[in-house]
């Protein structure tokens, strides 16, 4: 299956290790995502926890903004690809 972009990173809190991504298409907790930026970055990681203005959600919707826990840093531009096989 062909990777998909499914949205991008629009902000990064270092303390916290949390990308706030904006969402081009739906997504779900328990989805593998990869994260593609920089020089090296190609983050690829499941999402374990996604958060809208601090409330749990379980699925995000296109155009959404969301706040997701990340592994390592990443940067506002940061490309984000659905990895699900």
């Amino acid at each position: 299956m062909k990777e998909k972009k499914i949205g991008k990173v629009i902000h990064y809190f270092s303390k916290i290790k949390v990308a706030v991504i904006e969402i081009s298409v739906p997504v779900s907790v328990g989805d593998s995502i990869r994260i593609e930026g920089g020089e090296n970055t190609n983050l690829k990681m499941k999402i374990s926890s996604m958060e809208v203005d601090g409330e749990k959600i379980k699925k995000a919707k296109k155009n959404q903004k969301v706040g997701v826990k990340v592994n390592s840093k990443v940067r506002a531009g940061y490309k984000v690809f659905n990895n699900n096989k």
